[in-house]
């Protein structure tokens, strides 16, 4: 009698196990979202060093993203891993060997800055990686034909257009003085503001990463007479200039861009720095869509910062392709391609240059004020 129950019991079993399956099962074959979802995802930027400020809301943007799904979907789970590469090529290029080996990846959030986003972008091609990148703006990582890079932002071509036109239309500069630290987001930037300024362009020098003396580019400040000095690099070189600049007699405006979105950049140049202007193409917190704002502010006790709300975006897309089952890189890789939904920073919808869609992108202006980055305008992109 025993063996007999056993052996009914093990029917019962195999038959609930067969309903179980096929209840797994879509009309087309495949397995449905509670069947096959969730998924891991590597980060990578500069989450430490001197340039962190920048990139570490973007980071906390995209935790918050995820948490938010995970807590909501249980049986959904998507792992968040964090790779630093301090911003350096260097370091994120073995770091995106080690992503693209391993199969657990199945997408990118990054490059934070573009010169490890250039660096990366063919070893996580070749992968068949998807990236998308929450604040990596180098015109030229969209044109080159590189199919797993894709951006929620503006690039510097737009950029860096809206800063020459807030230089000639509110600064009303007439010698501008253009100063770039030689890296791929540097000159890039800095020739785009070129092109737009034209004839106002006084002249213009190059910086070096890590240096710390600048007597040289302010003499030729100086004797340029220019007005207005637009700088394009990252903070850990522009806030010992612009406190150096300001300890020389200059007091032309200062202009920065994205890169020195970073609240180490008015502590490290000091009371000087009140009234510099960064640019940026990303929105103040309170103008992000939904609850985005409060829920950064609960999560984290403070406002988002740079790119917290691209950061949110740059997540929640890899995260509806996972809970939409699309489980490989491949599905997700097309996936991202087809995107179409608003976001909390603008609509997201990417061309075939994985470029966000420029009639969506918002350039702002950011004063520094008492120490503080502070929301200034948006500067007009016609």
């Amino acid at each position: 009698m025993r063996r007999k129950l056993r052996t009914l019991g093990s029917v019962a079993l195999i038959a609930a196990m067969a309903v179980s399956a096929a209840a797994c099962q879509d009309s087309g074959g495949g397995e449905s979202e509670a069947g096959d979802c969730g998924g891991k995802i590597a980060t990578f930027g500069a989450f430490t060093g001197p340039n962190a400020g920048l990139v570490i809301p973007s980071l906390n943007g995209s935790k918050l993203a995820v948490k938010q799904h995970n807590a909501a979907n249980p049986d959904c789970q998507i792992t968040l891993q964090e790779f630093d590469t301090q911003g350096a090529a260097a370091q994120a290029t073995p770091i995106a060997n080690q992503i693209a080996n391993d199969q657990s990846f199945l997408a990118v959030i990054g490059g934070g800055f573009s010169g490890e986003s250039k660096a990366t972008m063919p070893i996580y091609e070749a992968a068949g990686l998807v990236m998308v990148s929450p604040s990596a703006t180098a015109a030229e990582l969209t044109t080159a034909g590189n199919k797993a890079f894709h951006r929620v932002v503006g690039n510097d071509a737009t950029q860096g257009a809206a800063a020459a036109k807030y230089l000639k239309d509110v600064v009303k500069a007439q010698k501008v003085f253009v100063v770039d630290d030689g890296t791929t987001y540097g000159s890039g930037i800095a020739a785009e503001v070129t092109k737009g300024l034209g004839s106002l362009v006084a002249s213009s020098d190059k910086v070096q990463e890590k240096q710390t003396n600048f007597d040289a580019t302010i003499s030729k400040i100086k004797t340029a007479q220019a007005d207005a000095v637009a700088y394009a690099g990252y903070t850990n070189e522009a806030a010992p200039f612009l406190k150096q600049l300001r300890a020389a007699g200059v007091t032309a405006k200062f202009i920065g861009f994205d890169g020195l979105y970073d609240p180490a950049f008015p502590a490290g140049a000091g009371a000087g720095a009140d009234g510099a202007v960064v640019t940026c193409p990303c929105l103040p917190a309170e103008k992000a869509g939904g609850t985005f704002a409060a829920d950064f502010q609960k999560e984290y006790g403070q406002a988002a910062g740079s790119y917290g709300a691209e950061g949110y975006d740059a997540a929640k897309i890899l995260i509806d392709g996972l809970k939409d089952g699309k489980t490989t890189r491949k599905d997700l890789f097309d996936f991202v391609n087809a995107y179409d939904k608003p976001g909390v920073s603008k609509d997201l919808k990417f061309d075939d240059s994985g470029d966000v869609e420029k009639s969506k992108v918002k350039i702002w202006a950011y004063e520094i004020k008492g120490g503080q980055i502070t929301p200034q305008q948006e500067i007009a992109l016609s």
